[in-house]
């Protein structure tokens, strides 16, 4: 391990942040709205399983530079929306382009070398490997992977060397150094969020994508956690994170795309989108803010009752409650 470890951080992308963030006071906040410097840009993505549509974004942008919050309900679309432009997973339509280039069947492990790179909710470390061969793994266009440079190590040392001292560095701005010998498996659910995000910075990517990054992580952790996540954008880095703490989405995002049914229904900065009538209901239901006493149970019954009766020519099923009102208006 070298003896002096460099953790001060420098932007990595040469991306202006203030300019980035400054731009995006500009833009309206509506679906599918134009950003000043898309890094992302995807057009009528559809993903449908059976009968069911997961996946329905007619346009999104993804604003370089910034940290930006894919939110929404359980059952929105988010993580499959994560798995297709990331090339986990096939749309069955639609087109998505990384820096003006299209990802449309293109392989996962060749996005990630294009500087598309993520994280997964479920932590997807190599449990029986080291916290430093885990992070070597991550380091990419490795001379040792082909077969025959393997089994001449001239070929493959000095780069293993000044991978190691990279790994070294990550690990300890991410407060696992001390970590480095034990096996991944042994730690804890959060030192794991942490281990994936440090490989993932092995690289260099320009868009770092977290699924969740707080799900199941020690309270203890996660002002640790949201500082890693700053600084990645304080590095010229963009991220895009799905997340349900809300409180978190507030901290750190400077955008926030709300998804329900699969498709974007808002956007804006995160107190704009809080306050969207249509976020509200996505998450607590149209009906969140009424008095849901047995009368107006059955008025909303009724209602539906009526509206299937009509779809079908039937003549709508009298309800106490509708009989009533016939009764008074009588």
């Amino acid at each position: 391990m070298p003896a002096e470890i460099n953790t001060e951080l420098e932007n990595a992308t040469g991306v202006d942040v203030s300019a980035a963030r400054a731009a995006l006071r500009e833009v309206a906040h509506e679906p599918g709205s134009k950003k000043p410097d898309p890094i992302v840009v995807a057009d009528n993505v559809r993903r449908t399983f059976g009968g069911l549509t997961a996946v329905d974004v007619q346009h999104v942008e993804i604003q370089r530079g910034v940290i930006t919050a894919l939110i929404g309900p359980n059952g929105a679309g988010k993580t499959t929306f994560f798995n297709l432009i990331t090339g986990f997973d096939r749309p069955d339509d639609g087109d998505w382009s990384f820096n003006g280039q299209s990802l449309r069947g293109v392989a996962a492990y060749r996005v990630a070398r294009m500087g598309m790179v993520r994280t997964f909710q479920l932590t997807k470390v190599l449990a029986k490997l080291t916290v430093l061969e885990n992070m070597r793994v991550g380091a990419t266009g490795q001379h040792g992977e082909r077969l025959l440079r393997a089994m001449f190590a001239p070929f493959w040392r000095h780069q293993e060397t000044s991978n190691t001292e990279k790994a070294d560095a990550l690990l300890e701005r991410f407060l696992l150094i001390k970590k480095r010998e034990d096996f991944a498996g042994s730690l804890s659910g959060g030192q794991r969020k942490l281990l994936e995000m440090a490989r993932a910075l092995m690289a260099d990517p320009e868009l770092v994508m977290l699924d969740e990054p707080m799900a199941g992580v020690n309270p203890a952790l996660k002002q640790s956690l949201l500082g890693h996540v700053k600084s990645l954008r304080d590095e010229g880095r963009t991220v895009l994170f799905v997340e349900h703490d809300m409180d978190m989405v507030r901290d750190i995002s400077d955008w926030v795309i709300v998804m329900a049914q699969g498709k974007v229904i808002a956007e804006g900065p995160p107190d704009s989108v809080m306050g969207d009538q249509r976020v509200i209901d996505a998450y607590l239901g149209s009906h969140h803010d009424q008095d849901l006493s047995v009368e107006m149970e059955e008025q909303i019954l009724a209602a539906a009752e009526a509206e299937i009766a009509e779809e079908h020519g039937e003549e709508p099923v009298q309800t106490a409650s509708t009989s009533s009102e016939g009764e008074q208006r009588g």
